[in-house]
């Protein structure tokens, strides 16, 4: 983790009385300690990305010149399924009785794999992938052919709602449960068991908001249904079961399955956004510049770095990590970390800080 620096614009924030976070939007609430804290964190004002990207294009308004998307995502795509089914054929059919190189395989390759369909399911979400969003949708489902659970058009709704509400208490869907806080805190052995059971806990998480499927999700459960039964057909148990090890894996405890705690779980105080600038970006189309992606929706995987490049003055000055394995490990071990260690905050204070927008707005034209 490195440590964020002094903020680079005082001159402006000391004037500027609409949101005392402007420019970096950094809060002035303090982390959860997992065995101290039995909640989240508390903001009282809405997610930092809107007004965060606002003020950026203020000053940088080239970078919309990045929005778009990126057609090499469908050739990527392609290559990564037929990987994964080639393999699920060779495990199903031909090599019967290596069944520990089979679960190697399938945590190395296989799990790397899975976590690039998320990569490309994620991107189509935004639709980033193609021109319409009828042709995003089908991305999506194209990815989540060696994925044997229909997960790109549910995916697609709930982060989609993650976005708008991020951090709001009761609708967004990436924050932990209550239970999941109170029976792990910040023990060691809990939270490598959480880890390896979040492939389970994520999709129940999603079950428990209750809400009646829409007929795209339904086109993705007939849809993986059949793929399912052709797998099956020309791989064998063995094959599906390959597939279904290789979705675990990736989802659980695989080195780039810790971008799912890199996102959003606070290992600073007032930031609840955190990017990787690490290497495995350029494996994993470049999952890890998370706070770039939340700032600027519209801007594809392959340009986001340079939205770094061009406002290196707002991102530079967060913290952020380098190492995907340093963030499972200091996760794990280290007893302040837990599945509170978020930020939450009410729909009423969401509401309170999307009002200060239009100041914002007019501050900014003003300068």
């Amino acid at each position: 983790m490195i440590p964020p620096s002094a903020r680079p614009f005082p001159e402006v924030e000391d004037e500027i009385q609409y949101d005392y976070r402007h420019p970096l939007y950094i809060g002035d609430w303090r982390k959860s300690i997992a065995y101290i804290d039995e909640d989240f964190a508390i903001d009282d004002l809405d997610e930092p990305h809107m007004k965060r990207r606002i003020t950026i294009l203020n000053h940088h308004p080239e970078i919309e010149q990045l929005y778009g998307y990126d057609i090499k995502t469908i050739p990527i795509a392609i290559i990564v399924v037929l990987m994964q089914i080639i393999a699920a054929y060779i495990f199903g059919r031909i090599l019967l009785d290596w069944d520990w190189v089979m679960i190697i395989y399938s945590y190395v390759i296989g799990g790397a794999m899975t976590q690039i369909y998320f990569a490309i399911i994620h991107e189509a979400a935004h639709c980033l992938t193609a021109p319409t969003r009828c042709q995003n949708r089908m991305v999506g489902l194209l990815a989540n052919i060696a994925i044997p659970l229909p997960l790109a058009m549910s995916f697609r709704r709930y982060h989609l709602e993650h976005h708008v509400f991020q951090g709001v208490s009761g609708i967004d869907p990436d924050l932990p449960l209550k239970w999941e806080m109170n029976l792990i805190r910040g023990n060691t052995m809990l939270k490598l068991l959480w880890l390896n059971l979040y492939p389970a806990i994520y999709l129940y998480r999603n079950i428990m908001k209750l809400k009646s499927p829409q007929y795209w999700e339904y086109v993705n459960w007939i849809y993986t249904a059949i793929i399912n039964v052709l797998i099956y057909y020309f791989c064998g148990g063995r094959g599906i079961l390959y597939l279904f090890l290789s979705l675990w894996f990736g989802y659980s405890i695989h080195p780039a399955a810790a971008h799912f705690i890199q996102e959003h779980y606070t290992f600073d105080d007032g930031q609840e956004t955190y990017s990787y600038y690490g290497l495995l970006n350029k494996i994993f189309m470049n999952v890890g510049y998370h706070n770039e992606h939340h700032d600027f929706t519209r801007i594809p995987w392959s340009k986001l770095p340079e939205v770094r490049q061009i406002a290196s003055e707002y991102y530079d000055h967060l913290a952020y990590h380098t190492s995907w394995m340093m963030v499972h490990w200091n996760f794990v071990t280290q007893k302040q970390f837990g599945p509170q260690s978020r930020v939450k905050r009410s729909i009423q204070d969401h509401r309170k800080g999307r009002k200060m927008l239009g100041i914002l707005k007019k501050s900014l034209n003003e300068e």
